[in-house]
């Protein structure tokens, strides 16, 4: 069974910097495209980064762009999302998820993890 573990996230303060980290455990790690998603209360869930299989495509969404970077560890089973000058409007539960398709529609993923919190204090 896949399963899917986030780590690293916390509070920090704005213009801080947190990378996050999921481990894949289960299943081949490099057959799957691998996106981060985000959901802050009250709000829908929203598409964050995604990344190809090989890494050879990737997407960050308009507002994390520049200051997000997603990227992956084949050997390592790990995705990492390192995030700079991070902003208040960041705070969310951050989700990884994967799935044979790449791109940042929630219903191209298959499995995803119970996520990892992230707050950002002004």
């Amino acid at each position: 069974q896949v399963q899917l573990v986030e780590s690293g996230g916390g509070l920090v303060q704005a213009g801080g910097s947190l990378t996050l980290s999921c481990k894949v455990s289960g299943s081949t790690f490099d057959v799957y495209a691998m996106a981060w998603f985000r959901q802050a209360p009250g709000k829908e869930r929203e598409g964050v980064a995604c990344l190809s299989r090989t890494s050879g495509d990737t997407y960050h969404v308009d507002s994390v762009k520049g200051r997000f970077t997603i990227s992956r560890d084949n050997p390592k089973n790990t995705l990492y999302l390192q995030m700079n000058s991070l902003k208040s409007e960041d705070t969310a539960m951050y989700y990884c998820a994967a799935g044979r398709y790449y791109g940042l529609d929630a219903d191209r993923y298959t499995y995803w993890g119970q996520g990892t919190q992230v707050t950002v204090s002004s």
